[in-house]
Parts: structure tokens; C-alpha cells; sequence
């Protein structure tokens, strides 16, 4: 949706390079998420080193808890040979503000979820796990000035925030499982440049399809957005065999909510529904079932 938009504006660029462009900025922005809960994590050895060089260190400055900085799930990222080369890549750092890992810093310490957990020796994975999460959905999240600050630097966080705190959130659980140079996988990108070039190559079949449901509605005075949906949901019904019809318009009655009119989820459900049932009466629509049988 977002490329068409962009093609259709007259922005400049390929239609695969927009859509990569459009790809990286989930990645740098997922990097950046996953670099700030460890800078924070790993600030726990910062503030000890600082508390123990003062001139006049009393005992609790010489004797900080830095178990956070070497929580296992941590450590195991940094290692991992693909989050090394996607630093590389992103370079996340270039976003970092030391007074706000600080302050996060500052703010995890003061918890009881924190003082609990560095009372523990042991290292058990489900802790790690846990402290980690805490530090994002509450610490990070939780936090005006981190989210702000998020806000101002990724311009597509307030698009893609509750997906990317999903996505650490599986991270944290599985973090052994995130290809952090690939988030999409081929098969959700084959699918993405197989739509984004169907809604090219059919856009004057697809909104053939379209005008008639119109009625009083003049195609021209109809918002871009509304236009680009219908053109995508038609696409989905008639050349992708494995889409369910009713995945495909509740999909972008969503999205029209979210990116459109206060109107065009009703609009968007209500064309695309009339050319539904008019595709299923022609027998244009031929869906295939994965279903086991």
C-alpha cells in the first residue's frame, strides 16, 4: 500500500526499491529496538565503573550489582554472528543517546521487579527472559521520553509500533529463532513483490472492476489511499488462489480504517463485498483449500 502510494505520487524509484527501502526501515527500526534493551542491560557495568572511580566510594559503590549486564539472552544476541553483521548494517548506535539509557537505567533500578531479580544468583533462562521483557514493555515502553524519542527518529514506529513490540516481545522468547538481516522471510517477500507488481500490471483491470461499484461516487474525487486498497483487495480475490475471500476484505477494511477516512472502512468493506459477490457469480473467483482433508 505504502509503495503504490509512493508510485502513484510520483516518488521516485523502482517499485523493488521502495518496497526494499520500505523493508529496511522495519529492520532498522527492530535492530534499534533489540540495541536498546541491551544498552540498557549492559549499562548496569557503566554505572559501576563510574560509582567506583569517584574520589570518596563508599561500600555500595564498590560493590554494584552488575548481574544484568551479563544476562544470557544478551550475550547470546551480541555473539550471534547474524546480529553482529546487522549492527554492521544498521550501525543502531548512530540513534543512541547515553542521558537515555541512562535515565532508563536509572528507572529499571528503582523496581522491584530488578531488585528481585539481581538477589538471585542463578542464572535461570526464564528470569533472563522475564527482566528482559520488563525492561521493554515496561521500562522502555513505558517511558514518554523513550517513546517520543523513538517517535522522532522512526518515522514509521507510529505505523508499525504494536507489530514491532511483537516481534522483540518473540525475540526475547525465541531469540535464537530471529534472522535479524532477514525479518520477512522469502515467502512473505515473494508474496509482497508478487502483489505489489499484480496491482501494477492489473491496475486498469482491477479498476475496471471497481468503477462500476461506484455508483455516485466519481472515481477521481476518491481518496488515493481508498483507491489503492480496492485495487490490492480485487488483486488478492481474483490472482491469488490461496488468499480466503474473507481474510482478503477484512484485511483492508482494516487497513482503511487505520490509514484512511473515518468513512472508508465502511466504503472499502461495502465495493469490496458488491464485487465479491459479483466475481462469485461469474465463477471469476477460484480459491484453493489447505485445509487437510
Amino acid at each position: 500500500m505504502q509503495v503504490l502510494y509512493m508510485l502513484e505520487s510520483n516518488i521516485q524509484g523502482t517499485s523493488t526499491s521502495l518496497l526494499n527501502k520500505e523493508f529496511d526501515k522495519s529492520r532498522n527500526l527492530f535492530v534499534f529496538l533489540v540495541h536498546l534493551i541491551h544498552q540498557v542491560a549492559l549499562y548496569a557495568e557503566v554505572d559501576a565503573q563510574q560509582r567506583s572511580s569517584k574520589n570518596l566510594p563508599n561500600q555500595s559503590d564498590l560493590t554494584v550489582n552488575i548481574k544484568i549486564a551479563g544476562n544470557a539472552i544478551v550475550w547470546q544476541t551480541i555473539e550471534s554472528p547474524v546480529f553482529k553483521n546487522a549492527i554492521d548494517i544498521v550501525k543502531p548506535h548512530q540513534w543512541i543517546e547515553a542521558d537515555l539509557v541512562k535515565q532508563l537505567f536509572r528507572n529499571l533500578t528503582e523496581s522491584s521487579e530488578y531488585k528481585a531479580y539481581i538477589t538471585e544468583d542463578n542464572r535461570d533462562k526464564s528470569k533472563e527472559k522475564e527482566i528482559l521483557k520488563f525492561i521493554f514493555g515496561t521500562i522502555i515502553l513505558g517511558s514518554e521520553n523513550a517513546v517520543d524519542f523513538i517517535d522522532e527518529h522512526f518515522t514509521n514506529w507510529e505505523d508499525e509500533g504494536d507489530m514491532m513490540i511483537s516481534m522483540v516481545l518473540n525475540y526475547i522468547q525465541k531469540p535464537g529463532s530471529v534472522n535479524f538481516l532477514d525479518l520477512v522471510g522469502a515467502e512473505k517477500m515473494k508474496f509482497a513483490t508478487d502483489l505489489l507488481q499484480t496491482a501494477i500490471d492489473k491496475k486498469t483491470i482491477s479498476e475496471d472492476i471497481i468503477k462500476p461499484k461506484l455508483k455516485n461516487w466519481d472515481p477521481e474525487r476518491i481518496a488515493m489511499i481508498d483507491m489503492i486498497l480496492l485495487r490490492l483487495g480485487v488483486c488478492e480475490l481474483v490472482y491469488f488462489d490461496t488468499i480466503p475471500t474473507k481474510v482478503t476484505i477484512n484485511e483492508y477494511i482494516d487497513l482503511a480504517k487505520d490509514y484512511s477516512t473515518e468513512q472508508s472502512g465502511h466504503f472499502v468493506n461495502g465495493i469490496l463485498d458488491s464485487i465479491h459477490k459479483e466475481l462469485v457469480g461469474n465463477g471469476k473467483i477460484q480459491k484453493v483449500s489447505h485445509k487437510a482433508k
